[in-house]
């Protein structure tokens, strides 16, 4: 669709943009029609075409991209879930920094098992996959051990929502907001609250994780989205900057971890 808007941005005829390509009409037409899917060296013809070379390398990024930027929950659990949480942890091993934005539940590295456990078995009720939670539980946790290996780097922004909303049981959920507390000292962590009463220049979002400044996984209720291209990406890394200068580090930050926990005393 983008590479039609191109060409009549550029005032082009189809017949007249595959002259300039130097193939035939009927190619154009298969690639508007998403019947053909273009290579590489197409998108680029078709900027030139256009006099829009400046937009070849996104167009390039969305098409390599297309089958693997959503995935519907339930057919990546159409399994379990536990197969996701290894491949996650395969991500995550490879990401050096990985800067994470949370508007709805801590983190998977930062969850505890009773906490884990919780949330996954609401997921599996709602989602109606098989019920494999004790081990992608267990595959979640492992993740955790990239906090005290050397070379890792987890920069969190997280809405003080997280820290009120009853995702689990109150002896659960104390202990997962006692473990953010534990995790904030490590020197791979940086874990900073977003609180109630900051006033928004970035309004809350979806949940996402971005790895090294490539790739932004986006969590939403249906669907993992995997942002690569470059306009896109540089939205959330945007989002980011944002929503850490709403953020409170340090002593506020565990003051308003503090009073959740004793709002379930």
């Amino acid at each position: 669709m983008r590479l039609q808007h191109l060409r009549k941005d550029a005032a082009l005829t189809g017949k007249e943009l595959s002259s300039r390509c130097g193939w035939h009409p009927a190619k154009s037409t298969r690639i508007q029609k998403g019947d053909a899917p273009p290579s590489d060296t197409d998108i680029r013809t078709w900027c030139a075409a256009c006099d829009a070379d400046d937009q070849a390398d996104d167009l390039i990024a969305t098409a390599r991209a297309v089958d693997s930027m959503y995935l519907e929950w339930r057919r990546l659990h159409r399994t379990g879930m536990r197969k996701v949480q290894r491949d996650w942890n395969t991500l995550h091993e490879r990401t050096r920094v990985c800067r994470v934005y949370v508007s709805n539940v801590p983190p998977g590295f930062f969850q505890t098992p009773s906490f884990a456990t919780a949330l996954m078995e609401q997921m599996t009720a709602f989602q109606g996959t098989p019920n494999d939670v004790a081990e992608a539980v267990a595959a979640r946790i492992a993740r955790s051990r990239l906090l005290y290996e050397g070379g890792h780097r987890y920069v969190v922004l997280m809405e003080e929502s997280v820290l009120r909303c009853r995702t689990a049981d109150p002896g659960a959920m104390r202990r997962q907001l006692r473990h953010l507390l534990a995790v904030m000292p490590l020197a791979s962590v940086s874990l900073e609250i977003i609180p109630f009463t900051a006033q928004r220049t970035v309004w809350p979002l979806e949940a996402f994780y971005v790895h090294e400044d490539t790739t932004a996984v986006v969590e939403t209720l249906t669907a993992e989205i995997k942002v690569k291209q470059p306009r896109e990406f540089a939205n959330y890394a945007e989002a980011f900057a944002g929503f850490a200068k709403m953020a409170m580090h340090g002593d506020a930050a565990r003051a308003l971890i503090q009073a959740a926990i004793d709002a379930l005393e």
